[in-house]
């Protein structure tokens, strides 16, 4: 009876070993879910006016101008599959986060200014330290972003008419781009089908944004601005291999 037992407890131990050398090998499949938080590290340069009615400026600056983009919180999906027990490609994206805009330099008086929403898918090539069987596997990765902006729009009518006039109002616009990823983090096998996740990744993206500021005569003022958002994005997450 004790030698059966035995068997069986070796038996056991052996096919969760093998369960794990699976988790994580060539073939393998990820879905996984959880939190972004995408945390800005940039600011934008002064404020550029290129036209007033239609008349070009010559680039005139506005010195002392600015403006921030704050951190955000969304729900992220990802799928990763495996080429090799070391080598996986994960596409992630997430619901697009909404960010506020803030004020910077002079324009820090006037708190928010105004809302973006971000996209950013992306596409990213990983390299998984250790062994498939190993349960704790820490990776770095590299990819491509692509980021494109909706719901510009300048919410603070204080910040406009005490700039351009009583009576003015402003609408924004943002251009898309692609950008690079780098990436770092680890994935803990809890058993042979559930992981958790943790990953921190650098996304250098930066936009130039264009405003359409119309005076209380019906002049319009064209004028833009670039703004380095370089967000520090990290992803906690759970995943389920199939």
């Amino acid at each position: 009876m004790k030698n059966t037992y035995k068997k069986m407890l070796v038996a056991a131990a052996a096919m969760t070993l093998a369960g794990v050398a699976q988790a994580q090998s060539a073939g393998s499949n990820i879905v996984s879910l959880g939190w972004f938080r995408v945390m800005p590290q940039g600011h934008s340069e002064f404020l550029t006016i290129d036209s007033v009615a239609g008349r070009p400026t010559g680039g005139l600056q506005r010195q002392n101008t600015g403006a921030t983009i704050d951190s955000a919180d969304t729900v992220g999906l990802a799928f990763s599959h495996f080429f090799t027990d070391n080598i996986s490609t994960e596409f992630v994206a997430g619901i697009p986060p909404e960010h506020d805009v803030s004020g910077d330099r002079g324009y820090e008086k006037y708190g928010k200014l105004g809302k973006v929403r971000q996209w950013s898918p992306a596409i990213v090539a990983k390299w998984h330290f250790f062994d498939a069987k190993t349960k704790f596997r820490p990776y770095v990765g590299i990819g491509v972003n692509y980021t494109w902006f909706t719901g510009e729009t300048v919410t603070n009518q204080t910040f406009v008419q005490s700039e351009f006039g009583p009576g003015s109002t402003m609408t924004a616009s943002a251009k898309p781009s692609w950008n690079p990823v780098f990436n770092v983090g680890a994935n803990y096998a809890v058993t042979d089908n559930w992981f958790v996740g943790l990953s921190v990744s650098y996304v250098p993206i930066s936009t130039t944004a264009n405003f359409t500021t119309t005076l209380a005569n019906g002049a319009q003022v064209q004028s833009h601005t670039k703004i380095k958002i370089d967000p520090i994005v990290t992803f906690l997450n759970v995943g389920y291999r199939f």
